[in-house]
């Protein structure tokens, strides 16, 4: 595939989504970057039932922010069946919501991981089945363009492996590659993740509206 965008503004302050989206756009010359002095911008609440509602929220109220960019936002999540699709939505506050209030924010990684453990400490190792999703939403001036989806299959594992990744990678296990995802490098992450795989089709949309525009001799992309 040829370069279609030179750079691709990501509405994140996590290092760790934004390693995963340089990994993906790496083999297509694309440089990602976070949005300038994101961490200065007014919050956008991430209150949404499912991951495309949040991922469109967050894309079309960030992207307010950088006029006339094309601005991407996702929100991922694991989904694990013996947990009736639990973290889901609540991934990243899974540890906070345990004590049933409200969290202010995302808690740590380890008291994520601990949880789920916890969780499924009276489920039998196998099947202990789950999946990564992730929506990612392209945006610009407050209007969601288009959304892609991913999903990344896997196994939880009892006990975490790897130093790579953030989040659940340490304990999701990927039967093909032998391997968690905290065992791979962003490079190799963007081949079978659900980040990777959004944001392959988002490079394929975005390459299809520039062909479009240069077929019409416009130039609004």
């Amino acid at each position: 595939m040829p370069t279609v965008c030179p750079t691709v503004l990501i509405a994140t302050s996590n290092a760790g989504k934004l390693r995963d989206f340089a990994g993906a756009a790496a083999p297509y010359g694309v440089t990602i970057l976070g949005i300038p002095d994101f961490h200065l911008l007014s919050e956008v609440v991430e209150d949404g039932l499912t991951f495309d509602a949040n991922a469109r929220k967050k894309a079309a109220g960030y992207s307010l922010y950088s006029p006339g960019e094309i601005i991407l936002a996702d929100d991922s999540g694991l989904e694990v069946d013996a947990l009736h699709g639990a973290p889901g939505v609540h991934s990243a506050r899974y540890a906070a919501l345990e004590s049933g209030g409200a969290p202010a924010g995302n808690s740590p990684d380890d008291a994520n991981n601990a949880r789920l453990l916890r969780e499924l400490a009276s489920v039998a190792p196998e099947p202990r089945t789950a999946r990564f999703v992730c929506s990612l939403a392209a945006a610009r001036d407050g209007e969601v363009l288009a959304v892609f989806s991913g999903k990344a299959e896997g196994l939880i594992l009892t006990v975490p492996r790897g130093t790579f990744g953030f989040g659940y990678d340490s304990l999701f296990y990927s039967p093909s590659l032998k391997k968690t995802f905290a065992e791979l490098s962003a490079e190799e992450k963007a081949f079978v993740s659900h980040r990777g795989a959004a944001f392959r089709q988002f490079l394929e949309w975005i390459k299809r509206q520039r062909f479009s525009e240069t077929s019409e001799g416009a130039n609004s992309f």
